[in-house]
């Protein structure tokens, strides 16, 4: 069943109306018909409407709402994925298997070991596409909630951002030992409790920017004996989370 998102304003007490680029889609890619069955999110009230198209219009389409649902497909915590700026299109894999796996913000940092560097005009273009994509990989997953591609942030401008923001932050690097202190403390989160993860581009975290963190209170972890693309450590720490998140939530 195809999931679309519409805006609060849009759901009635009895239809929604879909807009947008979204009428093109169902009308002439996914060839809909009116009976068809779809489900509806705003990502705001943390609900799921399950509907039936009535009626295809030209710039809208009508469908009739015949249940609503709590969501259950959000976790119970926001993981934020802090991502130092990778190469060529590794960013956009990266948002979209993020969002697949439940996060709830995606944070791009400009570190100083990234290769690539964005001038405001190219930031603010790909931040468009990247935003796009989320919103793509959240129709696939069913998610409720559009995650969030931020602005291209800084690496102390990350930091400060996630600390303030998150009640736990951890930063894996390469020079870290101890797995029991990661396994504590990736499954030591409890439902509500938000985590920012910090992932370092090609060629990982200078010193400095470790000491920054841990002065911030950002606390180092590894994550194994082996040493993980930028585009495959992000996603390991999320994958352990939303596993444990959602076997430990109760209203799963």
């Amino acid at each position: 069943m195809y999931h679309f998102f519409v805006e609060p304003d849009q759901i009635g007490e009895k239809e929604i109306w879909i807009e947008g680029s979204d009428v093109n889609h169902i009308k002439n890619v996914l060839r809909m018909e009116p009976g068809e069955k779809i489900t509806v999110s705003s990502g705001e009230d943390g609900k799921e409407y399950f509907c039936r198209i009535r009626e295809l219009l030209e710039d809208q389409i009508l469908a009739e709402i015949l249940e609503i649902k709590e969501a259950s497909s959000e976790l119970p915590s926001k993981i934020a994925l802090f991502q130092g700026l990778p190469k060529s299109d590794k960013m956009e894999l990266i948002i979209q298997k993020a969002v697949e796996l439940g996060a709830y913000e995606i944070v791009p940092m400009a570190t100083r070991r990234a290769v690539v560097k964005l001038d405001q005009k190219k930031a603010e273009n790909k931040c468009k596409r990247w935003n796009a994509i989320s919103e793509s990989a959240a129709k696939q997953s069913k998610r409720t909630v559009i995650p969030n591609v931020a602005g291209v942030l800084s690496f102390h401008e990350a930091v400060d951002y996630a600390v303030k923001t998150y009640d736990l932050c951890v930063i894996p690097y390469e020079l870290s030992k101890g797995m029991e202190q990661t396994r504590k403390l990736l499954f030591g989160v409890r439902p509500g409790e938000s985590v920012a993860v910090l992932i370092g581009p090609e060629g990982g975290f200078e010193e400095s920017e470790i000491a920054y963190a841990q002065e911030k209170g950002i606390i180092p972890i590894t994550l194994g004996h082996r040493i993980l693309r930028t585009e495959t450590a992000g996603l390991a720490v999320l994958s352990a989370l939303m596993l444990h998140l959602d076997y430990s939530n109760p209203l799963k």
